[in-house]
């Protein structure tokens, strides 16, 4: 049951991830929306041009980039763009949902794609072959979405519809809300609105000089108190985001601020349904309405467009409809927190040390074979993390397969996945059953040292893998790799993109990449910082321009004045191409080095090239 639970989640974080990057566009189109419709705050006609282009093109394109880019990086993104054009002109609704789909889909066939191809594209036909792979299955998958997906989406909304006119025609009017709630989540609000409930709200208007119906979608009740959940028992940046979100969705009438926070914990959906059912049944025996749409949902609309009369009643409605889903949220929140009188108890028994560790026990696994660090490309910061990691486990007798791969490439039986705080999500997407621990630094991290001390407090003494790559031979130093020619002393640079761009020519010069490399080095800083504390920074290119890379190389410019990434300066600044795995042993041998600080200072000062590498290259 825990693991069915756990995909759901899983699953409603991916869709999440696609629309929270791009709630900047919804609150725009939103904004524009509520100022300049006919029945906004500023009716403006020309202004209001920008709506219908908005929710039609502009957001489900968005979308769909960002869901291909989850499963399929930047051109899985581009692809999935140009999907969605299918789903959007073969349906005359708006397609979120078709984006949805058709934007991971399209981004995972050009990955399987790459995968196909890789290593078997001839020298110099790369460009070619990427830029037309894209164009020719782009073209393909949109006249798929234009053909299939569009008229399928548009047949499921229509018996939608269909589902919630049974229901107001027999009676059963809070019962909507099993609908409407789900409904509005997936972006389906306006045409629940404006297409269903509208049209017969104005004959009851013209009937009863008031409808109902205008306050089952606009109810900001719902929303609010799941919001509000959040507010007060969830943690970190989720927390920080709900006052802006409780302001924009109340006040604003934007509702679809609140949307994500249910996708990425979809079994509240039951909080907003109940909440809704709560609202539409005050509203029903109470029988008050608004005398027109609520364009937006903001609480402000809704009372300035209340019934003679109805104003306090239908107040109430929305007050206990918001109450009932804050209260059902908490549960499911609280829940989720899995306190325990257990821990508690080992609180009380244990030092302060020890009680840290304690309180995260139930987090990690009782029982692992196999810990994974993982980073954008898979060939610099995550090795060097999983090597030192490694080596700190071996000094305390401890044997546990700990090895390196890309974000795209984590091994589905990988049960603890040590990756940045960033791609989180992007791993969950892989790999649904793993462990997360995220860190801002592969190097030094608390929640890296926690895992440490939770494994060596536990004393786990778990097979090795013989062919981890950490735990191989050890490989002989080669010239090829790193020599002097890979050396720059006292580099003069005044910007890290400057630093960057000299390393990937140092890189291409010497023969290690191809041109285009450095400009996917850029790219990868754009991303993540490559700064890995301690003075040092290991800049690498993006996972999509691997194919550049013709061998392994690693090259280092020693910068004395220090360069800037973000808040910190680096002074030593490792350039790395990683084709196969024999740079892994160099780079273990960084992160050995760079952990005392008399070896960084040692290395930052010296003028001369040999002891450099007599210092990093430690020989069997």
């Amino acid at each position: 049951m825990n693991n069915i639970n756990d995909k759901i989640q899983s699953f409603g974080k991916f869709l999440s991830g696609m629309v929270m990057p791009n709630i900047g566009a919804f609150i725009a189109w939103g904004l524009i929306t509520a100022f300049f419709i006919p029945t906004g705050w500023f009716p403006n006609e020309h202004f209001g041009q920008l709506v219908d282009p908005m929710i039609k093109y502009l957001l489900p394109i968005l979308i769909g980039y960002t869901g291909g880019k989850l499963t399929g990086g930047t051109r899985g993104g581009i692809i999935g763009a140009i999907s969605t054009i299918g789903v959007i002109v073969g349906s005359n609704i708006t397609m979120f949902i078709g984006a949805m789909i058709v934007g991971p889909i399209s981004g995972y066939v050009i990955k399987k794609f790459d995968k196909i191809v890789e290593d078997k594209i001839p020298s110099g036909f790369e460009m070619l072959i990427n830029n037309f792979s894209i164009g020719i299955l782009g073209l393909i998958l949109s006249i798929i979405s234009l053909l299939v997906v569009g008229p399928v989406i548009t047949t499921l909304t229509g018996f939608l519809s269909m589902g919630v006119s049974f229901i107001i025609s027999k009676g059963l009017l809070p019962l909507v809300s099993i609908f409407i709630e789900p409904a509005k989540v997936l972006f389906l609000n306006n045409a629940i609105n404006h297409g269903i409930l509208a049209p017969i709200g104005v004959e009851q208007v013209q009937e009863m000089g008031k409808s109902v119906l205008y306050l089952l979608e606009s109810n900001p009740g719902p929303g609010l108190g799941v919001i509000l959940a959040y507010f007060f028992f969830s943690k970190g940046m989720v927390k920080q985001s709900t006052t802006g979100a409780a302001i924009i969705h109340f006040l604003g009438g934007i509702h679809e601020i609140y949307f994500p926070y249910i996708l990425m914990n979809p079994i509240l959906i039951f909080a907003v349904i109940l909440g809704g059912a709560v609202g539409v049944f005050v509203f029903s025996i109470f029988s008050v309405g608004l005398v027109s749409t609520p364009s937006p949902g903001s609480i402000f609309a809704i009372m300035a467009l209340s019934a003679k009369g109805d104003l306090f009643k239908i107040l109430l409605g929305v007050f206990l409809s918001a109450l009932v889903s804050f209260v059902v949220a908490s549960f499911f929140i609280k829940r989720n927190k899995n306190f325990t009188s257990d821990e508690e108890f080992d609180k009380a028994k244990k030092d302060v040390k020890n009680m840290k560790i304690s309180n995260r026990n139930d987090v990690f696994p009782n029982n692992f074979e196999k810990i994974v660090f993982a980073c954008d490309a898979g060939m610099g910061s995550s090795a060097m993390g999983a090597s030192k990691f490694k080596n700190r486990l071996k000094e305390h007798g401890i044997k546990i397969n700990v090895s390196y791969s890309s974000v795209d490439s984590v091994p589905s039986d990988a049960q603890i996945v040590v990756t940045h705080y960033n791609l989180k999500d992007r791993v969950l997407s892989k790999n649904s059953n793993a462990k997360i621990v995220s860190i801002n630094n592969f190097l030094s991290d608390p929640n890296l040292e926690d895992l440490f001390l939770h494994i060596v407090n536990s004393k786990n003494e778990l097979s090795l893998d013989e062919e981890c790559i950490l735990d191989s031979k050890d490989l002989e130093f080669s010239k090829n790799i790193f020599n002097e020619d890979n050396i720059i002393l006292d580099a003069k640079v005044s910007t890290k993109e400057e630093a960057i761009k000299l390393a990937g020519e140092l890189l291409f010069k010497n023969g290690y990449v191809d041109e285009n490399y450095v400009e996917g080095m850029l790219q990868r800083e754009k991303l993540f910082s490559t700064y890995i504390g301690m003075g040092v920074a290991i800049p690498h290119g993006e996972k999509t321009f691997e194919s550049s890379i013709k061998k392994s190389g690693i090259v280092l410019l020693q910068v004395k004045d220090g360069v800037s990434f973000g808040d910190e300066k680096a002074y030593l600044i490792f350039g790395i191409a990683g084709k196969g795995e024999n740079h892994i042993k160099i780079l273990s041998d960084i992160a050995l080095i760079i952990e005392n600080k008399n070896n960084v200072k040692k290395l930052v000062n010296s003028s001369n090239k040999n002891d450099i590498i007599d210092t990093i290259i430690k020989k069997s």
